[in-house]
């Protein structure tokens, strides 16, 4: 019987044991019930070495590379200690060692229990772990080694050892899996654990590898890769892939210190090569320059020239007799061509990366609207209603007001500038674009309208002398609507060169300058060696105040650190994170477009010529009959437009106390943990969230517009004087 146990321990099956581990019912007659209960636990032991052999042979089929790792770990574990116990153990029996064999002829069954009863915990762990596997149908190894590392984590040692090893083994292959990423750029096609645009995939990395060595790592693969695809002609050398693959097989992610350093060395090893051989520092210069002269419309001739190129292609496009009407995109990138001629960007190689798209298709160019489309904000407004939305920015806000229809400018993004420029930092750019070309579009306009009044005005003085023109009885009325409209288009002319002088000066040239330094500090002050990196790494102290007083590793990731606090505080400076301030702006630039487009209408002039209307008296025609209806329509203009003003200036006033902006803290070091500091690429919109108001600089942008709009107490005195008035007539009994 003994023989029969040992081979059922072995993996055998037997009468003993028809089902599962109870004793066959016409054997307990025969047992004594401290045999019976010793046979019953040896056959359970003998069933769940069998159930964990199937489910072995199970798992082994499939596709995961990681399940199979994890079952020939598991299968080589039973044969090295459980069959070897029983061989070792069926050997102690044939052999009659005197402390198994009692009399050198009987073999108690309760020394064999003893024996075997070390596997009991092991075994029911394992299977349990086995279940949970085959619950799943596809396992990745970030959950996986989770599971696994999770399960190692108990007091019985031996269960301990046994699953801690099962996770070494996942973690082999997942670390092979990375070494063929971040060292040779490669991606399995089985597993993988980044998309083919080099993005880690959802639970292709375990949580214990930090959130700095999971954006490191993706960021070196994608460099590698990238270079790799690229065909690039200098490629990684193979002492220092050699080397990192040396450094990754020495360590296991689940070692979380001793795998961040040699992600991190990775990192600025890798770093420190694309810097010297892909992607200069002149390369990120001419990037960031055209950028911001075609974006921010640093180029100031070029711009203007675009937008009167635009403006012309509309009219010959409404006013053409054959052909087309339709404006396409490859019309507007011609225009793009045109524009240049003449001005610096004309031999500007970058000016080939900028592409118009026009997201609802070629459509009919539209004028600006006679409608009084702009509605007047109210007058009071709570601190929960007038931030709705704080720090969120829509992209579509401006982009319909260049060409009447959505339009946006992009810019190509070749290799190897996309290692440093991101969509998200293009859309931005996008943003801003459309933003500023309206401002200076509708800018541009009043000047224009003031011109033609200007003119105007000059050729009727040379027959009216100081007046104005007209009978004795639209003689008043013509001069009240000349100043009226003169009064408007001043304060439109006013407010546009007031706000663009802020926009422009105050916030993009400053904060241009000041990445233009940041980045030449950074750049002069070179790549930092690894010692001083680690011993940064290993600070203790309070995190440095400043990324200028930083020592630290100019890789991509702090340039793209840089450049989205940038263009975090350009979307600031601008006003577009306050969602209150756009929506009163946008109906400012209507109103103006429709002064424009109304005097335009009336042929260059507010008032009519002499001899068109007022002359003579109609049948049915009264004497300054168009001259009250022009009144009419200017005075509606500019009470909304001062209206308008007002709540801008209100909100703007009220925005530095409740501090609505969501832009980034750049008093703190963005580098906020010394160990992530040279590897880890922030978001900046993600950073805003968490931060406490309005850096002291940015406030200072919002402060300096205030002072311009409010230079001669413009907004504050009339209120002051009106309220007086008010009083006054009050007390007289005449209100």
């Amino acid at each position: 019987m003994i023989a029969e146990v040992f081979l059922i321990l072995a993996g055998h099956e037997s009468s003993l044991f028809p089902t599962d581990h109870k004793l066959h019912p016409a054997f307990l007659p025969l047992l004594h019930p401290g045999e019976q209960q010793c046979l019953e636990s040896l056959g359970q032991t003998s069933f769940r070495y069998r159930k964990l052999k199937k489910s072995c042979i199970t798992l082994s089929q499939s596709q995961s590379r990681y399940i199979c790792a994890l079952c020939a770990t598991l299968n080589r574990i039973l044969k090295d200690e459980y069959e070897a116990l029983v061989i070792s153990t069926e050997e102690k029996v044939l052999k009659r060692d005197a402390n198994l064999v009692a009399s050198g002829s009987f073999v108690p069954l309760s020394s064999v229990r003893a024996i075997f009863a070390e596997w009991d915990a092991p075994f029911a762990a394992l299977l349990s772990l086995m279940d949970e596997i085959e619950a799943v149908p596809h396992w990745k190894p970030g959950p996986l080694i989770d599971l696994l590392s999770k399960r190692s984590k108990t007091g019985v040692s031996r269960i301990a050892s046994i699953l801690s090893r099962l996770s070494l083994a996942v973690q082999s292959v997942w670390r092979t899996q990375l070494t063929a990423f971040i060292v040779h750029g490669s991606l399995a096609a089985v597993d993988s654990l980044a998309s083919e645009a080099y993005v880690l995939l959802d639970g292709s990395v375990p949580t214990c590898v930090s959130p700095q060595s999971r954006e490191s790592i993706a960021y070196v693969g994608r460099a590698i890769a990238t270079v790799k695809a690229a065909k690039w002609q200098k490629q990684l050398p193979r002492n220092l892939a050699q080397e990192h693959t040396s450094l990754l097989e020495q360590v296991f992610p689940e070692d979380r210190h001793a795998f961040d350093n040699v992600i991190a060395q990775i990192r600025t090893n890798v770093s420190e090569w694309l810097w010297l051989n892909v992607l200069t520092r002149k390369d990120v210069d001419d990037a960031v320059d055209s950028l911001a002269n075609y974006f921010l419309l640093r180029n100031g001739e070029f711009s203007l020239s675009l937008i009167r190129e635009i403006e012309r292609m509309k009219v010959s496009r409404l006013t053409m007799h054959s052909g087309s009407a339709m404006i396409r995109e490859q019309d507007l990138n011609l225009a793009l061509l045109r524009a240049s001629l003449g001005t610096t960007a004309q031999h500007d190689p970058s000016l080939s990366h900028l592409r118009f798209s026009m997201p609802a298709g070629p459509l009919r160019p539209l004028l600006p609207s006679l409608a009084a489309t702009a509605t007047l904000p109210p007058k009071s407004t709570s601190p929960s209603t007038t931030h709705a939305f704080p720090g969120t920015v829509d992209p579509t806000l401006f982009n319909s007001s260049l060409l009447g229809t959505p339009l946006d400018l992009t810019y190509i993004v070749s290799w190897p500038l996309d290692l440093f420029l991101h969509a998200s930092d293009l859309a931005a750019y996008g943003t801003l674009f459309a933003y500023l070309s309206s401002l200076r579009k509708t800018h541009t306009r009043i000047h224009s309208c003031w011109t033609s009044l200007s003119n105007s005005q000059r050729a009727r003085r040379r027959w009216t002398g100081l007046g104005e023109g007209g009978t004795v009885e639209d003689l008043k009325a013509r001069a009240e609507l000349l100043r009226c409209g003169w009064g408007v288009v001043r304060d439109m002319g006013w407010f546009l060169d007031t706000f663009l002088g802020y926009v422009m000066m105050d916030v993009i040239d400053v904060e241009y300058g000041r990445l233009k330094k940041m980045l030449g500090q950074e750049g002069n002050r070179g790549l930092a060696n690894s010692s001083s990196m680690q011993s940064l790494a290993t600070a203790s102290g309070p995190p440095p105040p400043s990324i200028s007083t930083v020592n630290q590793t100019l890789d991509f990731t702090s340039l793209r650190a840089i450049h989205s606090m940038y263009l975090d505080r350009l979307l600031t400076g601008c006003l577009l994170t306050n969602s209150s301030l756009t929506a009163i702006l946008l109906p400012i630039f209507e109103v103006c477009e429709r002064f424009v487009a109304q005097v335009e209408r009336w042929g260059g002039d507010i008032l009519p010529a002499l001899l068109f209307e007022g002359s003579l008296k109609g049948e049915d025609e009264e004497v300054g009959a168009m001259v009250k209806e022009r009144h009419q329509i200017v005075f509606e203009i500019k009470e909304t437009l001062h209206g308008l003003l007002g709540s801008f200036y209100d909100q703007l006033s009220l925005s530095t106390s409740q501090q609505p902006f969501t832009a980034m803290d750049t008093s703190k070091s963005i580098l906020m943990n010394a160990s992530v500091a040279n590897y880890t690429s922030y978001n900046v919109s993600k950073m805003a969230k968490g931060s406490e108001g309005v850096p002291a600089d940015v406030r200072r942008h919002v402060e300096r517009l205030l002072l311009r709009l409010d230079f001669n107490n413009g907004f504050s005195n009339p209120r002051v004087k009106e309220k007086k008035e008010a009083d006054i007539l009050v007390q007289g009994g005449l209100a």
